[in-house]
């Protein structure tokens, strides 16, 4: 029997930080929207939003941490679980999932553009 581990029902081994990185600009883009309303409807629904892209963000890294990145590449880059750790929390509910502050996102930002840097060097 041959065992198979992918993201996905077919391994198809498309793996790209991008897919986090869309996910956290639309969180930063509710929060901003959240801040520039004074409709609470609005407002809740922009939060919803927010709350439910935070959780993407934190499966797509997920996802780049247990499948795509190997032993050896956390040898050749010690900091890379301290990043995903740390870009994991920033999503969840002590980050952006639980606050509507655009400097939370952008430091979420920041973390997956760092792990993004890691991640293309790998592929070279």
């Amino acid at each position: 029997m041959l065992t198979v581990h992918a993201h996905c029902d077919l391994p198809c081994g498309v793996y790209d930080p991008a897919q986090a990185k869309i996910e956290a600009q639309s969180v930063k883009a509710c929060m901003e929207k959240y801040a520039a309303s004074s409709d609470s409807d609005f407002k809740a629904r922009a939060v919803s939003i927010k709350e439910a892209r935070s959780n993407m963000v934190k499966e797509h890294l997920w996802v780049l941490w247990t499948d795509y990145f190997k032993p050896n590449h956390f040898e050749a880059y010690p900091q890379l679980h301290s990043l995903f750790n740390e870009a994991t929390k920033l999503a969840g509910a002590a980050g952006t999932k639980g606050t509507v502050d655009v400097a939370v996102a952008d430091k979420l930002i920041a973390k997956i553009d760092e792990i993004a840097e890691i991640f293309w060097a790998t592929k070279k």
